[in-house]
């Protein structure tokens, strides 16, 4: 039995292009002791995967050249040598960009059992895409009704979910997208109270008339001078998440630009980054509310589906050029 695989075998200077990436492959081995061998049903496609090609972003290990691709993936278990672990069990886990892999048990995350949703949402709204904006914002943000809360990249993978939470928090949303197409799904399929281009040359003013008062919660994925312009409109006590910096396409130079030590000071806002791998003892929590929420219609998503492994080597590329609408994965069955 053959199984393809995506591997590094050139290391990029930004964003890794198909060039940096080929397939391979290599004959499937049996699990060892204590090992399961999983076949991948489908892999995500996630912009902090831009840090793990390259040079790590100060918070992973850099993805070595000849390596697979490091990933999540979902996929079902064909053999274990695991105690707990059964054939036929789907599993969420840290599997590559691979048709199949031979992982220990450290590598799962855990085992996907929302009966009657897809198993590829746990690479999505019920992964760390959902559960980042979920637990950003009750564990961290902590949103009152009534408050106002604005998400960069709102309709992204991570940008829908947290719009979409805050609303059922009963907050006011404000998305910003980044076409004309993107902000008609921001207020037709994921229910902003409002939403704006960054493209538009008015950003400043459409920004003032929809934020009120002030925006009490600024949910950021993106970094950059949006979000540089963003917080020129904080209110008081706002709380600032970074979730995400796919606005910055090089952070190897680090020009001059707005400094905000003055805003927080007078806002007396909080910032803080989020990083959903320090919050996994509350992974099924989430997945338990988020799955509520779906089964409700209250949460809605969409999957920016990739048929066939041969999709992949380009996939990360052209979630920075904005192709994707939801969330991108590459779907092998």
């Amino acid at each position: 039995m053959q199984n393809r695989r995506v591997i590094l075998s050139a290391r990029p200077a930004g964003v890794a292009q198909a060039e940096h990436l080929s397939i391979d492959t290599a004959t499937v081995k049996p699990p060892q002791d204590r090992e399961i061998l999983v076949r991948n049903h489908a892999l995500s496609v996630d912009p902090v995967m831009r840090w793990w090609l390259s040079d790590g972003g100060g918070v992973s290990t850099p993805i070595g050249i000849g390596e697979v691709v490091r990933s999540l993936a979902v996929g079902e278990i064909v053999a274990s040598n695991c105690e707990g672990f059964k054939p036929g069990e789907m599993v969420l886990g840290w599997f590559g960009w691979q048709e199949y892999a031979a992982v220990g048990a450290e590598s799962v995350i855990r085992k996907v059992q929302e009966n009657g949703l897809a198993p590829s949402l746990s690479l999505g709204v019920l992964g760390i895409n959902g559960i980042t904006a979920y637990l950003a914002l009750t564990q961290v943000a902590r949103p009152k009704p009534g408050e106002t809360v604005l998400v960069t990249a709102a309709a992204g993978a991570v940008g829908s979910a947290a719009g979409q939470i805050a609303r059922n928090l009963g907050c006011r949303t404000i998305g910003i997208a980044g076409s004309d197409a993107k902000v008609a799904a921001c207020l037709d399929h994921y229910g902003y109270d409002a939403a704006v281009s960054y493209r538009s040359e008015n950003l400043t003013q459409a920004l003032q008339r929809h934020s009120g008062a002030g925006i009490d919660i600024f949910f950021d994925n993106v970094a950059g001078p949006v979000s540089d312009l963003v917080m020129n409109l904080l209110a008081e006590r706002a709380r600032i998440i970074v979730s995400g910096t796919i606005g910055v396409s090089d952070w190897s130079s680090k020009p001059e630009g707005p400094r905000h030590d003055r805003v927080l000071l007078s806002k007396r806002a909080r910032w803080e980054g989020f990083v959903v791998f320090d919050h996994m003892d509350k992974y099924d929590l989430a997945v338990a509310q988020l799955a509520q929420w779906i089964r409700d219609g209250s949460l809605r998503y969409r999957e920016d589906v990739l048929d066939g492994i041969e999709k992949a080597p380009d996939a990360l590329a052209g979630l920075y050029r904005g192709e994707n609408e939801g969330k991108r994965i590459v779907k092998l069955i």
